[in-house]
């Protein structure tokens, strides 16, 4: 059975829509698939929370409650803490000293990043590499498949290299993974400015109630060349519309709106309604999953405390490798 891992889930906060359309849905589909192993990046999210570890550790326990909510089943896929594995940690020694400084700040992904959180000549050097970070974590459960969304491409890219390059000095050791993207690899915010994210306030939460997403789809952007119901529409990168795309499942509505709004046969409030019904029906079984596991915390302990033991072993069997094939496996 192929081995799969999901990064790029830091705990600083809730998942959105944009994380489930992006990769949740691949990861309750695949986990019946695959021997899958979902890394809480704490550590990560550290580098830029560091004057605040306490919400990132308040944060872990979030994360799998929105995993479970989704559908991800702890009897089929492993969720582990980045933090407690002694062994991603020694990976990342090693693998930054096979990527150069300025790779690492072309990767398009730090980047935006950096942009987006206003470092400018202030950036922590631990967040400049996570990426090599993100590397260690794949390696280290030996992944064939990384489901992630179109943003995270140029990670998964830079593992390869360090793949690449570690295998091709000390031999076949280290698996390359592939990345697997949903079918909508980046959903846009809110605001129609920019893609969903926690730090730009443009988002619908998974554990979002009724209300907050009836308020919220109600005050999403749409066409702005529209002024009353009358006028021609357009859907084109229109956010409503492509939110009914990613998640109403009744096309037929779908498309009836569609060709109503292009003919000025239909008002935003209609459009709006439809949409939050299709969304709140898609999160409901979500929230009552996250209401049952709320009750039992020390459920929530349970699946941390056997996936981080397992995580232990496997990627402390993957670090031997390594050791060994640099030859650092010394026998005092």
């Amino acid at each position: 059975m192929k081995k799969i891992i999901l990064t790029g889930d830091r705990p600083s906060g809730r998942l959105h829509l944009g994380h489930y359309i992006g990769s949740l849905a691949n990861r309750v589909r695949l986990q019946n698939e695959y021997d899958q192993y979902i890394l809480i990046a704490d550590v990560q999210a550290l580098t830029d929370n560091y004057e605040n570890p306490e919400k990132v550790a308040n944060s872990v326990r979030e994360l799998v409650l929105d995993y479970i909510a989704v559908g991800i089943d702890p009897g089929k896929s492993t969720i582990v803490v980045q933090s407690q594995l002694p062994a991603i940690a020694e990976l990342t020694v090693f693998y930054l000293n096979m990527v150069s400084l300025n790779r690492v700040l072309r990767n398009p992904t730090v980047k935006v990043e950096i942009e987006q959180k206003g470092f400018g000549d202030t950036i922590p050097a631990g967040f400049a590499m996570y990426p090599v970070s993100q590397a260690a974590d794949i390696t280290a459960f030996e992944a064939n498949l990384v489901p992630v969304g179109e943003d995270q491409l140029p990670m998964i890219e830079q593992t390869r290299e360090i793949v690449r390059k570690f295998n091709n000095l000390y031999g076949q050791t280290l698996v390359e993974p592939e990345a697997l993207m949903g079918k909508f690899p980046r959903l846009i915010g809110l605001d129609g400015k920019a893609k969903m994210s926690k730090s730009l306030n443009n988002s619908i939460y998974l554990s979002d109630s009724v209300e907050e997403v009836n308020k919220k789809v109600g005050s999403m952007y749409t066409d702005p060349t529209r002024l009353k119901p009358t006028d021609l529409g357009h859907i084109e990168e229109n956010p409503v519309f492509i939110y009914h795309d990613a998640f109403n499942p009744n096309k037929e509505e779908v498309e009836d709106l569609k060709r109503r709004y292009q003919e000025g046969k239909v008002g935003d409030v209609e459009v709006k309604q439809k949409l939050a019904v299709a969304i709140n029906n898609l999160l409901e079984p979500m929230r009552k999953r996250r209401v049952e596991l709320e009750k039992n915390p020390a459920e929530i302990d349970r699946i941390l405390k056997d996936g981080i033991e397992k995580g232990r072993e496997i990627s402390g069997e993957v670090l031997k490798k390594v050791k060994k094939a640099m030859k650092i496996d010394y026998q005092f």
